[in-house]
């Protein structure tokens, strides 16, 4: 397994390793998972998401090119600003989702781990006459919570006035940080960037405030799926399209019908009529009656026991002290009674509108 440049210092502070994305990562840390959770909803968490694939950008026509094969309005986002995206299938499916920033000349893409190749294949072979230049040698921390404003400025002063989606460079310690004003909690935080020489020395410089715990992945899971934000593999993948997945938002309307630069993109001709015609199925949140966690792949039936969806996150919200699930449901049983069946028995579900604990971005 591959390991992180940080990875000495999980196991220097008790971290229980596992294998995620073809990487030796931390799951969790001697705090726990759901301590781990709550410390982010009220401290700092900083979690190591170095086995992320960081790709640069560049070239004449960069960015309309992007607008290839990414849904998504890349001509019109403003310098130093990223924005959620995803590459769509011929068939209107996502093969990943991703974050990008327009640095002027250059763009700079953060994709998942376990479809980085994929990714980079796809824009390699995508982006004819573009530079796409995978990044080796750097590091990527995410700083996670209300004290995480407070613990990166007294380092780089400069972040305390980002806000939600800035992504900038700034100079510490004799090296550039990329910092961006994003994260995968639902929290105010940064993702930082650093040379991998340096990774741990700045982890070790946030680890100094006694605001700050390290986080593994057991807690960035619940947190995220408090948050209602997808996870690649899970809740979206190639057989589920933009619209069906509730990422409507994501497509900006200057790419869909009637926009000045709508679709061009792969799948267009599947994903763009969906904005009028309902899709098959919608995925949606639901808090669970009693206290048993639904796990991902429970069926969801309807009161007359048809199966009407399924469960793709699930498990216990520490935030609300009470279980939550993401589904799929066809589209006009949204609104009916509708159960998860776990062992044999219908456990009631109850539709609510995500993020399940309200988002904290700081926007100024």
């Amino acid at each position: 397994m591959k390991k992180t440049p940080l990875f000495d210092l999980h196991l220097e502070a008790g971290a229980r390793m596992v294998e995620f994305a073809g990487y030796e990562m931390p799951v969790q840390y001697p705090l726990g998972v759901k301590k781990e959770h709550l410390w982010v909803r009220e401290h700092a968490g900083l979690f190591d998401v170095s086995h992320m694939g960081q790709v640069m950008l560049s070239g004449n026509n960069v960015k309309q090119k992007l607008e290839e094969i990414l849904p998504v309005d890349v001509l019109g986002l403003a310098e130093e600003t990223q924005r959620y995206g995803m590459f769509t299938t011929p068939e209107g499916g996502i093969s990943d989702d991703l974050m990008f920033a327009n640095w002027g000349e250059r763009v700079f893409v953060v994709v998942n781990a376990g479809c980085k190749e994929q990714d980079i294949a796809h824009m390699q072979s995508s982006l004819e006459g573009c530079t796409v230049e995978p990044i080796e040698d750097r590091a990527l921390l995410a700083l996670q919570g209300p004290s995480a404003r407070k613990v990166m400025s007294n380092l780089v002063p400069e972040v305390a006035d980002m806000v939600f989606m800035q992504s900038k460079r700034f100079a510490w310690n004799g090296v550039e940080l990329w910092v961006s004003c994003s994260g995968y909690t639902g929290e105010d935080g940064y993702e930082i960037s650093v040379p991998a020489d340096q990774a741990s020395v700045l982890s070790n410089a946030l680890l100094s405030s006694e605001e700050v715990e390290w986080i593994g992945l057991g807690a960035r899971d619940s947190l995220r799926l408090e948050a209602g934000l997808c996870l690649y593999g899970h809740d979206i993948d190639e057989s589920t399209s933009p619209v069906s997945a509730s990422l409507n938002w994501a497509i900006q309307k200057v790419r869909r019908l009637g926009g000045e630069r709508a679709g061009g993109f792969l799948g267009a001709d599947k994903i763009l009529p969906e904005f009028d015609q309902k899709p098959a199925q919608k995925r949606v949140g639901f808090i669970v009656d009693g206290k048993a966690p639904v796990r991902e792949g429970v069926e969801i039936v309807n009161a007359d026991g048809m199966v009407v969806g399924n469960v793709t996150s699930g498990g216990f919200a520490p935030s609300l002290s009470v279980p939550i699930v993401m589904a799929y449901v066809q589209s006009e049983l949204l609104d009916a009674e509708l159960y998860a069946v776990v062992r044999g028995k219908n456990i009631p579900l109850k539709k609510t509108a995500m993020p399940f604990v309200p988002s904290r971005y700081f926007r100024g």
